[in-house]
C-alpha cells in the first residue's frame, strides 16, 4: 500500500514512516521544506510539496495514494491558538476527505484522549466527548465519511506520547517547568492520572489502522490508563534532583503557565477494544520506567 503521511517529518509522524516502510509499504510524506524533504528521502519514503493550508496538494496527495495518515498539527504551546489550530485542522480533514470519497480507501487521522477528561471514570473508545470542544469537529468530520465510502478511523493518543527524541511534548514542557522554578510540582494531592503511549507502540497503531481498521471506528493510542500525576512529577524531581511539591489549584497558572488547563486533568483512558479490534499489543517501556531511562534530560529546553 502506498501511503500518504502528513506530519511526516514530526516526532510521531517520522516514526510512523519509519513502521510503515518496515511492514513494505510505501510512503509519500508531505513535506513544506528543503529540510523535510531530505529527511523523507534519507528515511526511503517519497516527497509531496505542499503544507495544511495547501488544499491541493492535500488533496492531489491523498488522491496519489492507496491510503491517508494525517498526524500533522500546530503542537501546544504558549504562543499557539488552540482553537484556530483545531480549525486548520479540520478544514485540512476535509479536503483530505473530498479527494477520497467513494474510492473505499484507509484515513486515518489524529485525535487526543484528554477530550475525553473529566468524565468520572474509564474513559473508552465508544464515549463521544462534548460536541463544543475544539478538537472533536476533526473527529467528526473524519467519522462521517465511513458513509461516503472512506475507511476512516480516529486515533486518539494519551497526552504523553514518549520515548527518545521528544522534545516538545508535555514532558519535556514538564521538566522545562521544574528546571525554571527549582521544584517539580503537581497540583493538589497530584491523583489526577494522565495515560500514556510509547512512540513506538503508536507508530505501530496508526500501521494497524491503516491497513484494517472498519470504516468509523474510534482507537485510543493508549499503553498506560492512567498513571498519577504525582508519580509524574516525582520521578522527574527524582532526575533533576529537585523538591517535588504540591500546588493548590489556585495557584497553577502562576507555575505551569498555559500548561495549567491540562495538569489537573483525570483521564483514565482504556484501550481494551482497540487492542481486541486490532490485536494492538503495546510493548514499549512505560511512561516512568521512559522518564527514568534518563534522555529526557540530556538537553536544556
Amino acid at each position: 500500500m502506498r501511503v500518504f503521511v502528513t506530519g511526516a517529518t514530526g516526532y510521531i509522524g517520522s516514526a510512523i514512516v519509519r513502521e510503515l516502510l518496515a511492514a513494505g509499504h510505501q510512503v509519500l510524506g508531505l513535506a513544506r521544506s528543503d529540510a523535510s524533504a531530505t529527511a523523507l528521502t534519507t528515511a526511503g519514503a517519497a516527497v509531496h510539496r505542499g503544507s495544511l493550508d495547501d488544499f491541493d496538494s492535500l488533496r492531489s496527495g491523498a488522491t496519489a495514494a492507496d491510503g491517508v495518515i494525517h498526524t500533522a498539527f500546530n503542537n501546544i504551546s504558549e504562543n499557539t491558538d488552540f482553537a484556530a489550530a483545531c480549525q486548520a485542522d479540520l478544514r485540512a480533514v476535509e479536503a483530505i476527505g473530498t479527494a477520497l470519497a467513494g474510492y473505499g480507501k484507509p484515513f486515518v487521522i489524529t485525535s487526543g484522549t484528554l477530550m475525553l477528561a473529566q468524565l468520572g471514570r474509564l474513559a473508552t473508545e465508544e464515549d463521544t466527548p462534548d460536541p463544543a470542544v475544539p478538537r472533536i469537529a476533526s473527529e467528526i468530520a473524519a467519522l462521517a465519511l465511513a458513509e461516503r465510502g472512506v475507511r476512516s478511523s480516529v486515533v486518539r493518543l494519551a497526552p504523553s506520547v514518549h520515548g527518545e527524541g521528544d522534545k516538545a511534548g508535555f514532558i519535556p514542557i514538564l521538566i522545562g517547568i521544574a528546571r525554571a522554578k527549582g521544584v517539580s510540582a503537581f497540583v493538589g494531592a497530584g491523583s489526577n492520572r494522565w495515560p500514556a503511549v510509547h512512540r513506538h507502540d503508536a507508530a505501530r497503531l496508526f500501521r494497524l489502522a491503516a491497513e484494517s481498521a472498519p470504516a468509523g471506528s474510534r482507537l485510543h493510542g493508549v499503553g498506560e490508563e492512567g498513571i498519577p500525576f504525582r508519580e509524574i512529577a516525582e520521578a522527574i524531581g527524582h532526575q533533576l534532583k529537585l523538591p517535588v511539591v504540591s500546588v493548590a489549584a489556585g495557584d497553577a497558572g502562576a507555575h505551569f503557565g498555559f500548561l495549567s488547563a491540562f495538569v489537573a486533568f483525570d483521564n483514565p483512558t482504556s484501550s481494551a477494544l482497540t487492542r481486541q479490534r486490532l490485536g494492538w499489543l503495546p510493548q514499549g517501556p512505560g511512561l516512568i520506567a521512559d522518564i527514568e531511562q534518563g534522555h529526557y534530560f540530556n538537553h536544556e529546553r
